[in-house]
């Protein structure tokens, strides 16, 4: 399997009624191109993580479905590194591996499942350091949950670089917020950036903010967040939600992810509908990620040379 990069992931133009009647331009940014297994924003936070790691074991943290426990095992296989994930829930221990875990270990990843109060505490240095010691990763390179930091934040803002000029909205769905940090600042100063969070709480703007004076020492680039989105919180989905996913895989010819993309093209249809997006103007969307499992599904309609 290589590891070379589609880069720039294309960005495709697609007719959808429910943006054209209101005057707007759909285009849809295909990050989930950019690698078979290393896909969408996942490349792009974990390559400059694995620079500053200089070949050392990776350890990271994620829930029991983590697209990013996923994308930094699979790394670990195909670059050749160890890799350890710190899972939030000790009682998983006791269960059979999902899927997504299943697949972590199947590429050579050292599962430890955490309480989940020492979890929560992750960020304080002595919780982290006893979490550490637990998962015997002392020695290793410390990727925080979701890929977010500042290797990764800076990393994303070739992502802004690659679609600048392209579209007046540029939007993503968010988890922990470094996408966003990294994609703002690399949009042109007309552009601007929203983000869809997939987790309800509402704490997120301040999170996107910290990532920013953490990578570029200020707040940088024009962007905002719609919290309408969620449906629930992390990992949780609706009928409604999972319908409409179906209806645009139908329409456009592709693998809808439920946990990020369904949510951010719902918030998109929406938005639309309200008149977010003035007559004449365009909408990019980064689709960050593809159905898990995957196989068997329709996974690209685009064009053979960009």
């Amino acid at each position: 399997m290589t590891v070379t990069p589609r880069l720039p992931s294309p960005l495709v133009p697609v007719r959808d009624d429910r943006f054209e009647r209101y005057g707007v331009r759909l285009l849809l940014k295909r990050d989930d191109l950019i690698h078979p297994e290393l896909i969408g924003n996942k490349w792009r936070k974990l390559v400059p993580n694995l620079v500053a790691a200089g070949g050392r074991p990776l350890v990271t943290f994620g829930g029991a479905y983590s697209s990013h426990l996923r994308a930094t095992a699979a790394a670990g296989r195909l670059l050749g590194f160890g890799t350890v994930g710190v899972v939030r829930g000790d009682e998983l221990a006791r269960r059979p591996l999902n899927p997504s875990l299943a697949r972590c270990a199947a590429d050579g990843m050292r599962l430890h499942f955490a309480d989940r109060a020492a979890y929560r505490r992750k960020h304080e240095p002595e919780i982290l350091a006893a979490l550490l010691r637990a998962a015997d990763a002392e020695d290793a390179y410390v990727v925080p949950e979701g890929g977010s930091n500042t290797a990764a934040v800076r990393g994303c803002r070739a992502l802004g670089a690659e679609l600048r000029g392209a579209a007046d909205t540029v939007a993503v769905a968010c988890g922990t917020g470094g996408t966003l940090a990294g994609l703002a600042a690399g949009l042109d100063a007309g552009q601007r950036a929203l983000g869809v969070p997939v987790l309800k709480g509402g704490f997120l703007g301040g999170e996107v903010r910290a990532l920013q004076e953490r990578a570029f020492g200020a707040r940088t680039g024009t962007w905002s967040l719609d919290d309408r989105f969620h449906c629930g919180g992390y990992a949780r989905t609706t009928p409604e939600l999972d319908a409409f996913a179906r209806d645009f895989e139908q329409r456009h010819g592709f693998g809808v992810e439920r946990l990020y993309v369904a949510k951010l093209l719902w918030g998109l249809v929406a938005l639309a509908a309200e008149g977010a997006f003035p007559r004449g103007s365009s909408v990019a969307a980064v689709i960050t990620g593809r159905p898990f499992p995957d196989e068997g599904r329709p996974q690209a309609l685009y064009p053979a040379s960009r």
